[in-house]
C-alpha cells in the first residue's frame, strides 16, 4: 500500500510551482506536464477525466494523437515519481489510472491550496463566533502561503485558467476578512498603508474601498475618507457608467453626518 511506503507528494501551486516527494525535487519541466500536475493537485483524491484533460492541454483544437499523447505524457511524470519512491509501484499508485481519467492518491497529496483553503474557513468560523483575534491570526497564515499569483509560472488553458480567477477571488475574500477583523481590534492606523494599496491596484473593488474609509473615519481623517468614495465614484462612473453601491453612499453620508456608528 502507499501509506506502508510513506511516500507524500508536497505540491505548492499559490505562487511558482514547486513539488517535492520524499524531500525530492519532482516538478515537471515541460509544460504540458506542468499542467497535468496542477490539475491534478487541484482535485486531488478526484478523478480528473480525460476530457478535461485534453481540453485543458489543447482546447477545442486536440490532435487526433491527443489520447495516445495523455497517455504518454502520464507515464513520464510517473516515471519522475518513480525515481523519487522508495518501492517500484509506487508511482502508479500516487498517480491513479481509473475509469475514465487519472487522480492524485489525495492521502498522499498535499497541497498549499488545501492549506490555504483549511485555515481560511477556520478564519471565517472564528470571525463569526465573534474571536477577531483568532480569525485575524488565521487569515493571516492562510495568506502568508501566497507566494504570487497562483499557478503564475504555469501554462493556462481553459481549465487552469478558471482555477486561477477562482483561487483569487478566495485569496481577495480572505483578505478582506482579515482586514475586517483587525479593524474589530481597533487596528485602524495599521490598515492604512496597506488599504491604500489595496484600493490602487483594485481601484473598483466597493469593499476594499469601504474598508479604507472605515479606517480614515476611525484615525480621525473623515476628509480622506471623502476622498476615498469620489475616486471610486469617479472610476466607476468613467468605468462602467455606474453610481457606487448603496452601502458605499450611505457610509459617505455616515461620514459626512460625523456617525458615531462608524
Amino acid at each position: 500500500m502507499l501509506e506502508d511506503m510513506k511516500a507524500e507528494i508536497w505540491i505548492r501551486l499559490l505562487g511558482p510551482m514547486s513539488a517535492d516527494l520524499n524531500s525530492q525535487r519532482v516538478v515537471p519541466s515541460a509544460a504540458k506536464q506542468r499542467q497535468i500536475m496542477s490539475l491534478l493537485a487541484l482535485n486531488a483524491g478526484r478523478v480528473v477525466t480525460v476530457p478535461v484533460l485534453i481540453e485543458e492541454l489543447w482546447g477545442d483544437r486536440p490532435p487526433r494523437s491527443s489520447a495516445t499523447t495523455l497517455q504518454t505524457y502520464i507515464l513520464q511524470l510517473r516515471n519522475q515519481l518513480r525515481a523519487a519512491m522508495p518501492a517500484a509501484q509506487g508511482a502508479k499508485q500516487l498517480l491513479a489510472t481509473r475509469p475514465g481519467g487519472y487522480l492524485l492518491d489525495e492521502a498522499a497529496c498535499r497541497t498549499d491550496v488545501d492549506e490555504f483553503g483549511q485555515l481560511a474557513r477556520s478564519g471565517r468560523t472564528a470571525a463569526e463566533s465573534g474571536d477577531q483575534a483568532k480569525a485575524s491570526e488565521l487569515l493571516a497564515r492562510a495568506l502568508t502561503l501566497w507566494r504570487g499569483p497562483a499557478l503564475v509560472d504555469v501554462r493556462q488553458g481553459s481549465v487552469l485558467e478558471l482555477e486561477a480567477t477562482s483561487l483569487e477571488a478566495t485569496r481577495l475574500g480572505a483578505l478582506e476578512r482579515r482586514i475586517q477583523a483587525d479593524l474589530a481590534l481597533g487596528r485602524h492606523h495599521d490598515l492604512l498603508g496597506e488599504l491604500t494599496l489595496l484600493t490602487a491596484k483594485h481601484p473598483m473593488n466597493e469593499n476594499f474601498c469601504a474598508l479604507l474609509m472605515i479606517a480614515h473615519y476611525r484615525s480621525g481623517h473623515a476628509s480622506d475618507a471623502l476622498e476615498t468614495f469620489q475616486r471610486l465614484r469617479s472610476v466607476l462612473a468613467a468605468e462602467l457608467g455606474v453610481e457606487p453601491c448603496p452601502r458605499l453612499r450611505r457610509f459617505q453620508q455616515a461620514v459626512m453626518a460625523g456617525d458615531p456608528a462608524l
